[in-house]
C-alpha cells in the first residue's frame, strides 16, 4: 500500500466518500481510456478464415493501441500479415493466404493507452478449431447372443471444439432408440438387452464439428445376434462340436449397472454450467430408471429427464444443486441403486464490480472490486497496467483489500486501474479510470423532450447531467415558484423524476436545474397523460362445430391521440398462414373450422405506450367416430354379448350408443333399430329371437350428431322355433249383407320363428253354435266367410304356427257379419217453425229389428220449394243434416224466411240409408228484408237532392216501406243532427228540399217489412254552390273569340319579325345583333331562309301563345322595348340568325326552355 492507514480511518473515508455508478463523461472531455469491444476470453477460429481479435476503446485524446502475444510484445509492423484497423485496436491475421491458423495461437492481450492512462482487455486465448479424421480400422462382426447387453464404443477424435456425437445406418437415418436401446454421453450406443431384430450390418457413428460443419463417420459395426441352438451350431463348425454357451437360454435378471461402474461416484461441475448425471442398466425385462437427491429437491423448474430417464440435466448449477443424487434402475426382479456426489465449485463472478470515478479537485472517492467463487477469489490490482506495488506513489490513494480509496485527489491523479479476481477455475479483469476534472454543470438529456405516459402508471423524466463536482438536481412544475418535493415524487440519484402513479394532473411543462460550485444548467421536458388502453368486449369461450364459422370479439378503448393496432395469437404463436382466419380491426373470424382450429386465441390491442390482451378458448367438436372392434361372446340360444371400443369423441362426450341388426336371412340389407346403451358402457347383452340371421352394426351419439356406423360384426345365427306370438290387431267384420271378413296384422319374418309360418282362423256365431270352424291359411291377412246371417256376433280367433309347433292360445275377438240397408222409415214425423230462418223435426225411432246393422243415426233431407212473395218464386237446392243414433229431433238452421220448405227423414247404418218418411212441408214466417238493389243521388241543386233506389232482391216478406235517415258532414268529419222520413213501398224516388248550399250530407237508406228494417246502404251527396256551376263546361280553346285573338298575336309578331329582317338588310344594327357581336357566342348558329316556315292554321295555334319564363335574376323585362330582347340574348340556349333576328326559343337563364314557334298565321 502506499499509505497504510487502519481499520478506522479507512472506514471513515469510505463513509464520507461518494461512488458514481455507470458515470459516462461527455467525449468532448479529458478522459482515460475505456475499452468497448473485445474478443471473448477462449476464442477458437475457423482456419479457413483470417482471424480477427477486436479491441475497441474510447477516451480524450482517443487512444493508441499495442498487444502482448504470451505475456510478451507483439510487433504487429514486423508482420505483414497481420494488420491493425484504422483508429481502432483490432487485429486482422491473414492466414487465406496461405499462412497456417495454428502459427498464430497464444494469449493476447491488448492494451489502449492516452495521457491520462491505460486500460487492458483480458487475455485473448487463440485456438484453431480441429476436426481430425478417424483411425482407419475395421471391426470383426460382433456375434451376441438374444438377451444379453451390448455396448457398440463410439470413441470419436478429440476436436476443437468436442464433436457432436450420434448414431445412424449408411442411408443416413438415425437409429431407433428407446428405453432399451440408447446413446450414451460418451457417445457409445446401449443395449440393455439384445434381440434378433437388432442384428445388422450398418450400425455407424458420426461425430459433427460444430465450427467447421464437417462430419466424420467411423467404419460400420456388424452386429449378429443369434439364440442359443444357432449360436451352438455356429461355434461347433469351428471347434470341432464343442458347445461353447451354456445350454439355457439367457434368462430374465436383476438389473446391473452398465454405466456409471459401482455403487458411488463423484463429479464436479461449475456454477452457471449445465449439470448431466448419467445412469444406464443391464436387465431382462428392460429396466426402467428414475432419480432422486438424498439431500433435498431436485430442482423442478430447471431439471429435466433426457434419454427415456436414463440422464439427469440441471441447467444453471447453483451452490445449492450440491449434493447425493441417487439413480435407481428396477424391474420385476429387483432393482439396484447408485448414489453420484456432486460437488459445486464456482469460477470468480462479480458482486461488485469496479466503475470509473469522476472527481473534482480535492475530493474523495472509492473504487471497489468485490467477487465470489469457489475457491474464493484473489484480488490483485494494476494501475495502467503495472501492479499496484510498482505503479507511482500517490499520497491520495489508499488500498484496501478490494477496495482503493481517494482522498483530496489533485489535479493530474487521472488513470486506469485494473482488478483482476481469480481462482483455478477462472479470472475476471475489469478496468475503472479515476478522472480528476473541474467542470460547470450540464444537462444531457434532450432539450423539450415529450415523455407519454398511461395513466396510474410510473412516469420516469430524465436529467441526466455532467459535471465535477457532481452536480446537485432539482425539479419544477409550469413555472420556478417552488421546487418539487415529497409525494407524489421520488428523486433518484442519476437526477431522474420519478411519478409512481400518474394523473391527468400530473401532465405539463417540467424543468430540471443541475448546479455545482461552478455554475448552473437547466432543461425543460413535458409530460403527457394519456388513457389507458382497455379491451372492453374481450372474446368469450367458443364451442363450434368442424366446418361451422366462428366469430372471436374484441372491442376497445383507447386513448383518442394514440393509434391503436390489433393482432391475434394461437396457443401464444402467430395466426395459422390460412385464408380463413380472417382478423379484422375489431374482431376474427374463423371460417370453415377444422379439429386443427382448436386452442386458445389472444387478442393484443397496442399502442406505442401500452396494450391489453383477453383470451378465449375454442373447443371444435365433431360427430363422433364409428365404434371399431365389435366383437360376439357369451352366445346363447336367444342372446349374445356385443362388445366394442368406441372411436374419437371430438370434444363432446358420447352421449349414447345404437346398437342395429340386419336380417340377412329375411330382409338382407336392412337395418333396424335394436336397443341402446348409455355412452359410458361398451358392451349389451342382446336379446334374439329365433330363426334370424344376425349381423350388428353400432351408431355412437354425442352433442353434435351420429357417428357412421361401425362394420358389421361376424353373423350370429339363432335355431328356428315355434312362434312366440300370434297376429295382433285381429277384427271381425261384413263387408255384405251375408259375409264375415276377418283380418288381422301378419307376423314379420323376425316374428315368425322358423319356416312354414302359417295362420289358423276359427270362428263361431256368439251365443249360438259351441264348436270352432277353422281353416289353415298362409301368405294372407284375412279370410272371407260367406253365407252368414246379417248382423250377427261372432266369435273369432287367428293362430299362428309354424314346422316347429303352434304359437300360444290367441286371444279371442269378438266381430259381426255384414249389415243390410234399414227397412223401415222414422214414423211420426213433425216440423216445429222457431222464427223466420229456424225450425225443428221431430220423429220416432226406427226398430232395432228394421236397422239390420249398428244405427249410425238420423238423416233430414230439406228443400226450399219456394218464396212466399209473388216476385220470387226460384227453387233451392236440397240440403240435409244429420243426427246421432239417440237423437228423435234435430233443428235446421239458415232457412230463408217468408218460404215454402219440403223434408223427409231417413235412417242409416254402415251400409247406407233405408227408405224415406212421407214428405212433410212448411212455410217460414215474415223476416226483415235484404239490402235494397241499389241507393244513389241522381240530381243536385242549391238547397235539393234527388234520390233514387230498388227494391231488395231478398225481401224475405211483404214490404211496407223504406226508412231514410240523412245528416250533414262538415269540413272535420263531424256528424250534425239525424233526420228520418219514412217512404212508401211503391216509391223508387225522392227529392229532399230546404238542404243547406254547399253542403255535404249523409245518408242511411233501408228497406222494411212487418218485421222490421233490413241492413241500411249508405251514400254521400253535396249540395251546389252556385247555378252556374251546373252549367255545361266549355273548351275555351274551340271558341271563336279565342282563336281571333291568337291569330291576331301571331300575325303582329310576324310583321315584327319582317321589319327586323329588312333593316338587318339595309346596314342597321338591331340591339340583339349588338349583343350578339360584343358577347360572340360560338354556339350561335345562323339560320338559313329556308328554314323560316309558314305552316297551315293548326290545333296548337288554337291554344294561348306561350311566352318566355322570368329570368334567373328576378326581374321582368318590359315589354315590347329592345332591351329585353337583349336581355334573352345573354342566355347560352338563345339562337338568332345571321342578321340577329330572333328565331328560337327565349327563356329565362335557368328556366326550361319555351316551345319554340314554327307555325305563324
Amino acid at each position: 500500500m502506499d499509505r497504510p492507514r487502519d481499520g478506522r480511518l479507512a472506514l471513515l473515508l469510505l463513509l464520507l466518500g461518494h461512488m458514481i455508478t455507470a458515470l459516462e463523461v461527455p467525449l468532448d472531455l479529458p478522459q482515460p481510456p475505456t475499452i468497448t469491444h473485445q474478443s471473448p476470453k477462449e476464442y477458437i477460429v475457423d482456419p479457413r478464415e483470417n482471424i480477427v481479435i477486436h479491441c475497441e476503446a474510447k477516451g480524450k485524446p482517443h487512444p493508441s493501441f499495442s498487444w502482448t502475444r504470451n505475456g510478451t510484445h507483439f510487433d504487429i509492423d514486423k508482420d505483414p500479415k497481420v494488420t491493425m484497423k484504422p483508429h481502432s485496436g483490432t487485429l486482422v491475421i491473414d492466414v487465406i493466404g496461405g499462412e497456417k491458423a495454428d502459427a498464430y495461437e497464444g494469449v493476447y492481450q491488448c492494451t489502449a493507452h492516452n495521457q491520462l492512462g491505460s486500460a487492458l482487455s483480458n487475455h485473448i486465448t487463440i485456438r484453431q478449431s480441429r476436426s481430425p479424421l478417424w483411425s482407419k480400422e475395421r471391426f470383426s462382426p460382433i456375434v451376441v447372443q438374444e438377451g444379453q447387453s451390448l455396448v457398440l464404443h463410439c470413441r470419436p477424435p478429440a476436436g476443437l471444439p468436442p464433436p457432436i456425437v450420434f448414431w445412424m445406418d449408411n442411408n443416413f437415418q438415425r437409429l431407433p432408440q428407446s428405453r432399451r436401446v440408447s446413446q450414451g454421453l460418451n457417445g457409445d450406443l446401449y443395449f440393455s438387452n439384445v434381440l434378433m431384430e437388432d442384428s445388422r450390418n450398418n450400425y455407424i457413428c458420426y461425430a459433427r464439428f460444430p465450427h467447421t460443419q464437417t462430419i466424420q463417420q467411423k467404419q460400420p459395426i456388424t452386429v449378429h445376434v443369434i439364440d442359443l441352438d444357432s449360436l451352438n451350431d455356429t461355434m461347433a463348425d469351428y471347434f470341432n462340436d464343442t458347445d461353447l454357451f451354456s445350454d439355457k437360454p439367457v434368462g430374465e435378471r436383476a438389473p446391473v449397472f452398465l454405466v456409471p461402474s459401482g455403487s458411488l461416484s463423484s463429479q464436479m461441475v461449475l456454477r452457471g454450467e449445465v449439470l448431466e448425471l448419467e445412469c444406464i442398466a443391464d436387465g431382462l425385462p428392460t429396466p426402467a430408471v428414475s432419480w432422486t437427491k438424498l439431500s433435498g429437491e431436485i430442482p423442478a423448474h430447471r431439471a429435466s429427464l433426457m434419454n427415456f430417464n436414463k440422464t439427469l440435466r440441471i441447467s444453471d448449477v447453483s451452490e445449492a444443486d450440491a449434493g447425493e443424487y441417487r439413480c435407481t434402475a428396477g424391474n420385476r426382479l429387483g432393482s439396484v441403486h447408485h448414489t453420484i456426489r456432486v460437488s459445486v465449485k464456482a469460477a470468480p463472478y462479480w458482486i461488485s464490480a469496479p466503475r470509473n470515478l469522476v472527481l473534482a479537485p480535492l475530493e474523495t472517492g472509492v473504487i471497489t472490486c468485490r467477487a465470489r467463487g469457489h475457491p474464493k477469489p484473489h484480488i490483485q490490482w494494476s494501475m495502467n497496467g503495472l501492479p499496484i506495488e510498482d505503479a507511482p506513489k500517490d499520497p491520495s490513494r489508499t488500498v484496501e483489500d478490494d477496495s482503493i480509496i481517494f482522498s483530496e485527489v489533485q489535479t493530474g491523479s487521472s488513470a486506469v486501474y485494473q482488478c483482476n479476481a481469480s481462482n483455478p477455475h477462472g479470472y475476471l479483469l475489469a478496468n475503472a479510470f479515476v478522472n480528476v476534472l473541474a467542470e460547470p454543470p450540464r444537462v444531457l438529456t434532450a432539450p423539450n423532450k415529450v415523455y407519454q405516459v398511461i395513466e396510474n402508471r410510473p412516469a420516469l423524466l430524465e436529467c441526466l447531467s455532467f459535471g465535477s463536482p457532481v452536480p446537485v438536481v432539482t425539479w419544477f412544475k409550469d413555472s420556478r415558484s417552488s421546487m418539487l418535493e415529497g409525494d407524489p415524487y421520488v428523486f433518484h440519484k442519476n437526477g431522474t423524476l420519478e411519478i409512481h402513479v400518474s394523473q391527468a394532473a400530473n401532465g405539463g411543462k417540467y424543468t430540471c436545474v443541475a448546479r455545482n460550485n461552478l455554475g448552473i444548467s437547466e432543461n425543460h421536458v413535458y409530460l403527457e397523460v394519456k388513457e389507458p388502453t382497455r379491451i372492453l368486449r374481450p372474446p368469450e369461450y367458443r364451442v363450434v362445430q368442424t366446418n361451422r364459422d366462428v366469430l372471436f370479439e374484441c372491442k376497445v378503448k383507447h386513448d383518442p391521440s394514440l393509434i391503436p393496432s390489433t393482432s391475434w395469437l394461437k396457443d401464444g404463436g402467430e395466426l395459422p398462414e390460412d385464408d380463413r382466419f380472417r382478423p379484422q380491426l375489431d374482431s376474427l373470424t374463423i371460417t370453415g373450422v377444422t379439429e386443427s382450429d382448436a386452442g386458445t386465441y389472444t387478442c393484443v390491442t397496442h399502442t406505442s405506450l401500452d396494450q391489453d390482451t383477453a383470451s378465449a378458448r375454442l373447443t371444435v367438436v365433431g360427430q363422433p367416430d364409428a365404434p371399431t372392434d365389435l366383437e360376439l361372446t357369451d352366445p346363447g340360444a336367444r342372446s349374445v354379448q356385443l362388445t366394442w371400443t368406441p372411436g374419437d369423441e371430438h370434444n363432446s362426450a358420447i352421449k349414447k350408443f345404437l346398437i342395429q341388426y340386419e336380417d340377412g336371412l329375411h330382409q338382407s340389407g336392412v337395418w333396424h333399430n335394436l336397443t341402446e346403451v348409455p355412452g359410458t358402457k361398451t358392451t349389451a347383452h342382446l336379446k334374439l329371437s329365433p330363426y334370424v340371421h344376425y349381423s350388428f352394426r353400432v351408431l355412437a351419439l354425442n352433442g353434435v350428431g351420429y357417428s357412421w356406423p361401425s362394420l358389421p360384426s361376424r353373423q350370429y345365427r339363432t335355431n328356428p322355433a315355434a312362434p312366440d306370438e300370434n297376429p295382433s290387431e285381429v277384427k271381425g267384420h261384413g263387408t255384405e249383407h251375408n259375409n264375415l271378413v276377418i283380418t288381422w296384422k301378419p307376423l314379420t319374418g323376425l316374428q315368425a320363428n322358423g319356416p312354414g309360418l302359417q295362420y289358423t282362423v276359427l270362428w263361431r256365431q256368439h251365443g249360438v253354435e259351441k264348436d270352432w270352424t277353422s281353416v289353415s291359411v298362409a301368405n294372407v291377412s284375412k279370410f272371407v266367410v260367406s253365407g252368414t246371417p246379417t248382423f250377427v256376433p261372432y266369435e273369432v280367433m287367428v293362430r299362428a304356427q309354424n314346422a316347429y309347433g303352434p304359437g300360444p292360445e290367441p286371444v279371442t275377438v269378438i266381430g259381426h257379419s255384414g249389415e243390410d240397408f234399414p227397412s223401415a222409415a222414422p214414423g211420426l214425423v213433425q216440423v216445429v217453425v222457431l222464427n223466420s230462418t229456424l225450425a225443428e223435426v221431430h220423429w220416432e225411432h226406427v226398430p232395432l229389428r228394421a236397422v239390420r246393422g249398428r244405427l249410425q243415426g238420423y238423416k233430414v233431407h230439406y228443400r226450399r220449394e219456394r218464396s212466399l212473395h209473388q216476385h220470387n218464386s226460384h227453387h233451392g237446392e236440397q240440403r240435409s243434416e244429420s243426427f246421432g243414433p239417440n237423437r228423435t229431433r234435430g233443428k235446421l238452421p239458415d232457412l230463408h224466411p217468408f218460404s215454402v220448405y219440403s223434408l223427409h227423414v231417413t235412417a242409416f247404418n254402415s251400409r247406407g240409408e233405408g227408405p224415406a218418411s212421407a214428405t212433410q212441408r212448411f212455410e217460414t214466417p215474415e223476416g226483415v228484408p235484404g239490402v235494397p238493389s241499389f241507393f244513389r243521388v241522381s240530381a243536385s241543386d242549391l238547397d235539393s237532392l234527388t234520390l233514387e233506389w230498388a227494391p231488395p232482391h231478398e225481401r224475405n216478406g211483404r214490404l211496407t216501406g223504406y226508412t231514410l235517415r240523412y245528416q250533414t258532414v262538415n269540413s272535420s268529419h263531424d256528424l250534425g243532427l239525424l233526420d228520418e222520413m219514412d217512404l212508401l213501398s211503391n216509391q223508387s224516388s225522392v227529392t229532399l228540399h230546404n238542404l243547406h248550399h254547399s253542403t255535404r250530407y249523409k245518408f242511411y237508406f233501408s228497406a222494411k217489412t212487418q218485421q222490421g228494417s233490413g241492413p241500411a246502404l249508405t251514400e254521400e251527396a253535396v249540395t251546389i254552390l252556385h247555378r252556374a256551376m251546373v252549367s255545361p263546361q266549355v273548351d275555351i280553346a274551340t271558341q271563336g273569340w279565342f282563336i281571333g285573338l291568337m291569330s291576331a298575336i301571331a300575325l303582329l309578331i310576324l310583321i315584327l319579325l319582317i321589319v327586323c329582317f329588312i333593316k338587318r338588310n339595309k346596314g342597321g344594327k338591331y340591339p340583339v345583333k349588338e349583343k350578339e357581336d360584343a358577347h360572340g357566342d360560338p354556339e350561335v348558329q345562323p339560320m338559313k331562309e329556308d328554314d323560316i316556315m309558314f305552316g297551315e292554321y293548326s290545333e296548337e295555334d288554337r291554344k294561348p301563345l306561350r311566352v318566355s319564363r322570368t329570368p334567373s335574376s328576378g326581374t321582368v323585362p318590359r315589354d315590347g322595348s329592345e332591351d329585353s330582347l337583349v336581355e334573352y340574348a345573354d342566355s347560352g340556349d338563345t339562337q338568332f340568325n345571321e342578321d340577329g333576328s330572333f328565331i328560337g326559343q327565349y327563356s329565362g337563364r335557368s328556366g326550361p326552355p319555351s316551345p319554340v314557334i314554327n307555325s305563324l298565321v
